[in-house]
């Protein structure tokens, strides 16, 4: 039977509707995601994004009829609400004023052991956010109701209905204690446990949506509205039904988060930015993160993919990007980024590739992803040759492409009838080629990198 679902997709660069049936995207529309300078403090432009959606949804109801409705978002962001609409607004996590409350905050954090959430930079571990909503904005705090994971926010302000959900509060928030499976000691020692809703699955129909906007988009009034899940989590979902582990799914955007299913979980080192994110059924998942995508933009100096010419080109050169080039994720987050030797503008793409191949190949060793398939998916799976690098850093390892710009939306999408009964499209197998010189040329970045003052 026929299912449309309309999956909010709310990425930290973009926000998109996107409809799809049985996995195949029917419909889509985007527009850019905003971030406001304050006050209190910079945040998401949730306002612009809410109209964007309501105006999406009104357009795609006029020729699709929608069955059901999923929100995914980022991680990184969550929102205190109150009785009827939200009582602070949804920080930005790249705030880097929230550094003020470290020495409290660094008080309450729990361990590493506990919580496989490494200290990040800005907002990054949301229970910090948390922390400095309640001690530097407790007019704003004082009318908050519940807290509650991204996604959730949109699934609240479309049906009313307040809850948890796993794949979000254990996304490095400090707030949960994955091998426990229950809220980290941070929930009760910064007093916010009264804070969050009961928790539901992300594939949890919680009501309809309700009904001034079932009226005011054109949509059924017994549309559900789904729990949702964090936007990782979502490209994961795919592989969780078609592969048997140990895989690894490189899920590419703004960042590159490295989800290894089936490894264990005693590599990771918050030194290195490996962590353990949770999947839609509450198993701890091993993961490592950079930004990536944004690191990729800022050497290539722009968009654009390099042939496997132009990486020979610079591997002869001796060129070489070392990080980082974001200012956080990754190993070397607090290093600031480098290119040695000289590079034609033509070729900056190619050195972006190497970057972000090597980068990943290095903290796949350190996370112990050493055997499986990898999948890549999202913006890089269309960089062949970042895939075939990648290969060639990995002989041992097959590496895939999942060509689908819709990849997180698509997964969302399979919450409204999980396990999906439908047939899960592969991903292509990248063909192995051999690049001269890249041996060579990982040990001579590998050895850079490891120079790098408390990073060896």
């Amino acid at each position: 039977m026929s299912q449309t679902v309309a999956v909010l997709d709310i990425g930290k660069t973009n926000v998109k509707l996107a409809l799809f049936d049985h996995g195949r995207l029917l419909w889509e529309k985007s527009a850019p995601n905003l971030v406001l300078s304050g006050p209190p403090y910079p945040h998401e432009d949730v306002e612009s994004a809410w109209t964007f959606f309501l105006d999406a949804l009104r357009e795609a109801a006029r020729t699709h009829r929608i069955s059901a409705i999923v929100p995914t978002a980022h991680g990184a962001a969550g929102a205190l609400i109150g009785e009827s609409d939200l009582a602070a607004p949804v920080m930005d996590y790249e705030f880097t004023g929230i550094d003020a409350i470290e020495p409290d905050y660094a008080g309450l954090r729990p361990s590493f052991s506990e919580t496989l959430s490494p200290k990040l930079p800005g907002g990054l571990n949301l229970g910090r956010q948390l922390a400095y909503q309640k001690w530097r904005c407790p007019d704003l705090y004082a009318n908050a109701k519940h807290f509650v994971g991204y996604p959730q926010y949109w699934t609240w302000r479309l049906s009313g209905i307040a809850v948890s959900e796993v794949t979000s509060i254990g996304a490095h928030t400090d707030l949960w204690a994955p091998r426990q499976g229950q809220v980290s000691g941070l929930v009760k020692a910064l007093g916010v446990d009264h804070l969050l809703p009961p928790l539901r699955r992300a594939f949890d129909p919680l009501g309809p949506v309700k009904p001034d906007i079932a009226a005011g988009c054109g949509l059924a009034p017994e549309t559900p509205v789904y729990c949702g899940i964090h936007d990782s989590n979502a490209s994961l979902l795919p592989y969780l039904v078609s592969r048997q582990a140990p895989f690894t799914v490189l899920s590419t955007g703004t960042w590159v988060i490295l989800m290894s299913v089936g490894l264990s979980l005693d590599k990771l080192d918050p030194r290195d930015d490996t962590l353990a994110n949770v999947d839609v059924l509450g198993r701890p998942i091993a993961c490592g993160r950079f930004m990536g995508g944004r690191e990729y933009a800022t050497i290539a100096g722009g968009g654009g993919n390099a042939d496997i010419d132009a990486l020979e080109r610079v591997i002869a050169s001796g060129a070489m990007a070392l990080p980082c080039f974001s200012g956080q994720g990754g190993p070397y987050a607090t290093t600031e980024g480098v290119v040695r030797g000289e590079v034609a503008a033509r070729d900056r793409a190619a050195l972006a590739t190497l970057y972000c191949a090597l980068v990943s190949d290095l903290m796949l060793t350190r996370m112990g992803a050493t055997i499986g398939d990898l999948i890549v998916e999202g913006t890089f799976a269309r960089n062949l040759s970042f895939c075939r690098t990648l290969g060639a850093l990995r002989p041992t390892q097959r590496v895939f492409a999942a060509e689908d710009a819709a990849g997180t939306a698509r997964g969302a999408a399979m919450l409204a009838q999980w396990p999906p009964s439908y047939r899960i499209a592969e991903p292509g197998l990248v063909d192995s080629i051999p690049i001269v010189g890249l041996d060579a040329y990982r040990k001579s970045w590998t050895a850079a990198v490891e120079r790098i003052p408390g990073h060896a």
